[in-house]
C-alpha cells in the first residue's frame, strides 16, 4: 500500500501542471482580461466614456479603449499587471511561486492570495464539512431503511420526497427558505446574511455557539435538502445488492437476527461504494454548493471569492482557488482509496496494477 500512495501522491505533480497549463492557456485568449478593464477604467476617468458592450481587444493588439492614453501609460498599466513580459514567462513564474505556494497578489483586493484563502476558508470548511456530515447522517439510515423494507409503503412514500430533492436545484431551496424564514413574505426567524452576527465578539461562548448555528441553519438545510437525494439511492441499492448475495443468505439459514446480518456482514461490503462517492461529493459540495449557498446567504467564502474573481478576470485569485480545490480533490481521492482497503483488506491496489 505504501508503494501505491508514493505513486499516487507523484502523479498529483503531473495532474496539476497540466490543469494549471490548460485554463492559464484558456484565460490568455479570453476578452476582458485586468489590462482591458484597467484601461477601460482609466478613459472613464478621463471623462472619455466607453460605449457598453464594445468588445475589448486582446493585450498584445492596439486596445479599442485605449486611444485616448498615450502608449507610455499602456505600457504602464501591462507592468503593474505583468503582462509586460511573454506569456510562457508568466506562466514559469507562476509555477515557481506555487513550489512554495506563493500565488501571488490579488489584482483588485491588493492582498496575497494567501491572505484571501485563508480569511474564506473557515466559511467554506463550515458549510462543507457540515453539510456533508447532515447529508451522511440523514442519507445513510434512510438508505438502509428503504433497502431493507423495497417495495413497502415507508419505500414507496419517502421515493416522492427523494424525488423532488434530486429535481429541485439546491438555490432553489435557498431561495424559498430565504422567503418564508428569513424576512421575506413570511416569517423572519433566521438571519438573511452573514456567518455571525455584528455583536458576535461581546457574546459569551454558549452565546456565540447558539448565533453560530442560528446564522448556518438555512444554508445547511439548503444544502442537505438539496445533497441527501443522491445518496440516499446509492445507499439503498448498494444494500440491496449485498442483501441479494449468498453469504447473506447462509447467514439467515444459520439462525442470525436480521440486524445481525445487516450490521455485522452486509454494513462493511456495502459501504464500500458509499466511501468511494465521498470524494466526489465533498467536491461537489465545495465546487458547486457552497458558491450557490454563498452567493444566496451572502456568505465570504472561497467559493463567493472564486465567482467574484472570474468576474473581474482577477487571475491570482483565480488560479490560486483553482489549485487548492484540485489538490484538495486529488488527495482526498487518495484518502478514499486508503479507506477501501481500511474497511475491505482483501483489495490490493497494488497487486492490482492500480494507477
Amino acid at each position: 500500500m505504501t508503494t501505491y500512495i508514493l505513486k499516487r501522491l507523484l502523479l498529483i505533480i503531473p495532474t496539476l501542471f497540466l490543469i494549471l497549463l490548460i485554463n492559464f492557456a484558456i484565460v490568455q485568449v479570453a476578452p476582458g482580461g485586468p489590462v482591458e478593464q484597467a484601461i477601460q477604467q482609466a478613459e472613464n476617468m478621463q471623462g472619455m466614456g466607453i460605449q457598453g458592450g464594445a468588445e475589448t481587444a486582446s493585450v498584445d493588439s492596439n486596445y479599442q479603449g485605449a486611444r485616448g492614453l498615450s502608449p507610455e501609460m499602456v505600457e504602464e498599466i501591462k507592468r503593474q499587471y505583468g503582462f509586460d513580459k511573454p506569456a510562457h514567462e508568466r506562466f514559469w513564474l507562476m509555477l515557481k511561486g506555487y513550489l512554495t505556494f506563493d500565488f501571488g497578489t490579488s489584482f483588485f483586493k491588493d492582498k496575497p492570495v494567501t491572505q484571501l484563502l485563508y480569511e474564506k476558508l473557515p466559511v467554506t470548511i463550515s458549510l462543507g464539512l457540515w453539510s456533508t456530515l447532515l447529508i451522511y447522517l440523514v442519507s445513510i439510515p434512510l438508505g438502509i431503511k428503504k433497502a431493507k423494507q423495497h417495495g413497502m409503503v415507508f419505500d414507496k412514500s419517502t421515493s416522492l420526497l427523494l424525488a423532488v430533492g434530486y429535481a429541485i436545484p439546491t438555490f432553489a431551496f435557498g431561495v424559498l427558505l430565504l422567503v418564508f424564514f428569513a424576512g421575506g413574505s413570511y416569517w423572519q426567524w433566521f438571519p438573511l446574511q452573514g456567518l455571525v452576527s455584528e455583536n458576535f465578539a461581546q457574546l459569551g461562548f454558549f452565546a456565540k455557539v447558539k448565533d453560530y448555528f442560528w446564522h448556518m441553519a438555512l444554508p445547511l438545510l439548503t444544502m442537505v435538502l438539496g445533497g441527501f437525494a443522491g445518496l440516499t439511492y446509492l445507499t439503498k441499492y448498494s444494500f440491496m445488492e449485498e442483501l441479494n448475495r449468498q453469504y447473506v443468505l447462509a447467514a439467515r439459514a444459520k439462525g442470525l437476527s436480521e440486524n445481525r446480518v445487516l450490521y455485522g456482514h452486509v454494513f462493511r461490503n456495502a459501504m464500500l461504494i458509499v466511501i468511494a462517492g465521498l470524494p466526489e461529493a465533498l467536491i461537489g459540495i465545495f465546487f458547486v454548493g457552497n458558491l450557490f449557498i454563498e452567493i444566496i446567504f451572502n456568505l465570504d467564502g472561497i467559493g463567493l471569492l472564486g465567482f467574484e474573481a472570474i468576474t473581474q478576470r482577477d487571475y491570482p485569485v483565480i488560479f490560486g482557488t483553482l489549485f487548492l480545490f484540485t489538490l484538495l480533490g486529488l488527495v482526498l481521492r487518495l484518502i478514499s482509496d486508503v479507506m477501501y482497503q481500511v474497511i475491505d483488506p482483501r483489495i490490493d491496489f497494488e497487486t492490482r496494477g492500480a494507477k
